[in-house]
């Protein structure tokens, strides 16, 4: 079989273009030796969607598949060629925003909806590798199903995350709360923490945030799946009380 290639110039600085153009997506890794990854999905790809992106050095970005199982690994440096297939992957994949991203879905200048980012790495031999998820969390207590965002139940979905944040629909409200200690808290479900991961919860802002081009309101905000449910959220200071509260103006810095 003949396995077509291209010049590595392009691939690689497709891949400059990328780490610059999404920092929201990038990963540093200072424990070892300060590389940058960034995780990224193909829609086209069927099941092997989802690849890693690492530039190792200056010179040499890595891309792999993102269970390891799966058996794409490749790297690419300007001078060398590259196969078309994973020209392709860097071509068509989207970025996904790193671990631990809290992002907010703006109407009429409010977040309506935060947007939590959740993941882990998957080690070599697992089995069934984790797949990145977004937490759609609309705040309890509104019934404005037109202020969710039209890709609520699939956020990766359609493809168009990074157009939306262009356009000022989805922001970044992470430097808002990193600025307000003891104004925004997550609740981490009854079941508590399993394998030194958030399970399930909720998130508490205490009082109104405001930012320079939307706000953000005090409330609860809670999974769309429980809201859809008509679980009512408890009262705030009652969620406050409970064990494993964490600010987030220090648990996202």
């Amino acid at each position: 079989m003949t396995v077509h290639a291209r010049s590595g110039a392009a691939s690689f600085a497709e891949c400059l273009r990328l780490f610059g153009r999404y920092p929201l997506a990038v990963t540093t890794h200072a424990a070892d030796g300060g590389h940058r990854s960034m995780v990224m999905m193909n829609r086209a790809a069927g099941a092997a969607a989802l690849f890693v992106l690492t530039q190792a050095r200056d010179d040499l970005f890595v891309v792999r598949s993102w269970n390891r199982s799966e058996g794409i690994h490749q790297e690419i440096r300007p001078g060398e060629p590259v196969p078309d297939v994973i020209c392709q992957v860097i071509a068509d994949s989207m970025p996904i925003p790193r671990d631990g991203a809290l992002l907010g879905w703006v109407a009429d200048s409010q977040v309506t909806v935060m947007l939590a980012v959740d993941w882990r790495r998957p080690e070599p031999g697992d089995a069934r590798a984790p797949v990145p998820r977004m937490r759609v969390m609309p705040m309890a207590g509104t019934s404005e199903l037109l202020h969710w965002p039209p890709f609520t139940a699939s956020p990766f979905g359609d493809g168009r995350l990074w157009e939306r944040f262009e356009r000022g629909q989805i922001v970044d409200i992470v430097p808002l709360l990193t600025r307000r200690a003891g104004r925004a808290f997550w609740v981490p479900c009854q079941h508590g923490w399993v394998a030194g991961r958030r399970a399930g919860g909720c998130i508490v802002v205490r009082d109104n945030l405001p930012a320079d081009d939307y706000w953000l309101p005090a409330g609860v905000y809670m999974d769309h799946w429980t809201l859809r449910e008509g679980i009512q959220a408890p009262p705030a200071g009652w969620l406050l009380a409970l064990p494993g509260v964490v600010d987030l103006a220090c648990g996202l810095g």
